[in-house]
Formats: C-alpha cells, structure tokens, sequence
C-alpha cells in the first residue's frame, strides 16, 4: 500500500505513534510519506520506503495567521496525485482530518480513502472548543475510517461529538527488542545518584499533564526515602515546576534534562515512573517505562486503567491525590521483593502491546477501508 501519514512533529504522544507506525509499515513494505510542516522528531536517519514532504509555508502581510490548515491540504493533494496514494492517516484530527477532507474533494477523480486516529486531547480539550466543535464533528464523519487508541477515547468521542460513526480501537504499541532496561551505571554516577531510589516523569509539560503533583509526589516520597527526580521533556509549565523545586527546597535533587531522544538509558535508570495526568487516551509514556521495568504510579483518568493494572504493574489513584500517590511510591521503594514483582508484572503487560502485534490490525484496517465502495 502506499500510504501519507501527517501527524505534528513535535514532542508528544500522537507524533511518536504516527511516527513509529510509518517506520513499521515501511518495515514491512509499504509505501510511506510523511507529510507536515518540520521532519518529525523521531523520523531521522534514511529508511528505505519513507519519504518526507515539507508543507511550505507563505508569509504574505494580509494573512496574520499561517493558513496551515488549506496549505497542508494542497500539499496532501500534490503528494496523492504525484504519488498515487491509496490512503491519507491523519494523526490528531484538528486540522489534520480537516485538510484531509479538503484534499479529497479536489480528488474526486481518485479513489483515496482517509483514516483518522484520534489521540486524546484533540477530542477532549481541543475540539470541544466552541470554535472547533462543529467542524471537528464533520471531519470526524468524513472519514472513511475512524480509530482511537483506548475504548474511553472511542466512547468519549462518541459521546461528547453525537457521533454514530463506527471507531475502531486500536491501541498504541511498543518495539519490546528496543524497549527493554539496559544496564544505566555510567548514567547513575553523572545523576549522582548512587545509593539513591530514581523517580522518573516523561511528558511535553502542559497543564494537562500536572508536573508540579509530580514535584510535590516526590517531595514527599524524598522526606522518607533518599531519592532523585528526572523530569524529561519541555513546555510552558517547565518555568513554573523549577520555581516549585526552589520554593520547595528540592532543587538539588530534580534534574531537569530536557527533551531526549533516546529515553531508554534514562528509564532504565528509573524505579518508579509518576504519571498523575489530569487526561491521557492512552499513556504511551508510562507504556515506555512499564517495557523498561519501572513500575508507574498514575492517576485513574482516560484510559491508563487499561493499560495499568492496579497492584500489580503499579498504584492507580484519584486525580490531584498526591497524599495517596506519595505513599504508594514509598511502599513500593521501601519493599524490593513487591518492588521487583511489579518490575517484572510492568514488563509482561508491555509485551502484550508489542508491535508485532498491533501493527498487523493497522494493516487489516487499511484493507477494510480500501474496500469499502
């Protein structure tokens, strides 16, 4: 098949999973063009099947806004056309589905089909602004396929937009052979972190994602146990969390680093992961960690009680109780035998979202939409 995939290139959840899908179709012979406005952050070095294609962009004065949304449509024409796509796989439905839809009727004469996958805030947060609802809804509709990466992001769709339209499931996926804990001690003695318990957190820093409860989870995790803090990943709440570490007097023991490319070394580091969203379709970065055997403390929003299993895996909690959060990191820091039981119990429950396994139902999806008259 030969298949155009747009997703955001940027550090978070839908462009790494639009990304990784690509690299493995690609893998198995298909087609792939990615097709944005920057080369998405995990796409680098050549790989046989894949092409980028930039989406350029005008700077005229009398468009005070960048109309990104009709020249990536021209662009998924031009791409379709040249190339002879058989499918557009829009990442994250605003405004991807959107030029999506517009490409198609200038491809009438095609038979192109469009699936969309939705991954989270696009629906819960984004869409559901008054400006966005009604043309969300219809692009949704437009599609000739639907998935969405947890049964909570199917059903809040279908709830919040009163959309009859079939979604299919399909959730995110991992390579294990990549994902695995590696030995980290060179890594450990630069952290300074010997003798100590390692906490980890991975996210872009939007509210949504609430890193200031991970900074005061851990303050009260490091008031009992001696321990450090990583923060990856970068955004608009980075400012607020270093502040929060200095108010706190922490600001030794949590590291800051930045966005990474390769997370593996620093998750193999890593006891205990803290992921005490406020929303989350699915939880691709604690499904990272569980692979690296690190237990995760999460909230029980969206749809990590699918992936989590609560006593095993790790401790699901309220949203915002950082009391309870706290005591379920020191009771599985302070006990290793229940610790490396969980260690173990995350790792097996990784590998029921191996790759292998969820590609090939991206694969049978493809052909049910192609078809479909």
């Amino acid at each position: 098949m030969k298949i155009g995939i747009t997703c955001y290139p940027t550090y978070g959840g839908s462009g790494v999973v639009a990304t990784e899908l690509g690299k493995e179709l690609a893998r198995r012979g298909h087609s792939v063009h990615f097709i944005s406005y920057a080369l998405p952050m995990r796409l680098g070095g050549f790989q046989d099947n894949i092409v980028y294609h930039e989406v350029e962009m005008s700077n005229y004065p009398l468009f005070e806004f960048p109309l990104y949304t009709l020249a990536l449509a021209s662009k998924m024409v031009e791409v379709a056309r040249y190339e002879k796509l058989d499918i557009l796989h829009c990442h994250y439905a605003v405004p991807h589905a959107t030029s999506a839809y517009l490409a198609k009727q200038i491809l009438r004469d095609t038979n192109i089909k469009i699936v969309t996958t939705l991954h989270g805030t696009d629906i819960t947060l984004v869409g559901l602004e008054p400006s966005f609802l009604s043309i969300m809804k219809f692009s949704i509709e437009q599609s000739d396929g639907v998935t969405a990466v947890s049964r909570f992001l199917k059903e809040k769709t279908q709830t919040n937009y009163g959309i009859d339209k079939d979604i299919a499931v399909i959730p995110n996926f991992i390579d294990t052979a990549k994902y695995k804990r590696i030995p980290s001690d060179i890594f450990f003695v630069k952290c300074g972190a010997e003798g100590q318990k390692v906490l980890a957190h991975t996210s872009n820093f939007r509210p949504v994602k609430r890193v200031p409860d991970v900074i005061r989870i851990f303050n009260e995790v490091q008031k009992k146990i001696p321990s450090i803090l990583l923060l990856i990943g970068d955004g608009p709440d980075r400012s607020q969390c270093e502040i929060l570490c200095r108010e706190l007097g922490i600001g030794d023991k949590v590291r800051f680093l930045g966005k990474q490319m390769e997370i593996v070394p620093l998750l193999s580091t890593a006891d205990l992961f803290l992921m005490p969203s406020q929303s989350e379709s699915f939880g691709l970065a604690a499904l990272e960690a569980m692979a690296c055997e690190v237990p995760v403390i999460s909230s029980s929003v969206g749809g990590l009680p699918e992936l989590q299993v609560h006593g095993q895996t790790g401790f699901i909690a309220e949203i915002g109780d950082i009391d309870r959060m706290a005591r379920y990191a020191i009771d599985l820091l302070s006990n290793p035998v229940k610790h490396k039981m969980f260690a173990e119990a995350a790792r097996r429950r990784a590998e029921e979202f191996e790759s292998t396994k969820i590609i090939p139902q991206y694969e049978e999806y493809y052909e049910k939409i192609l078809s479909t008259p």
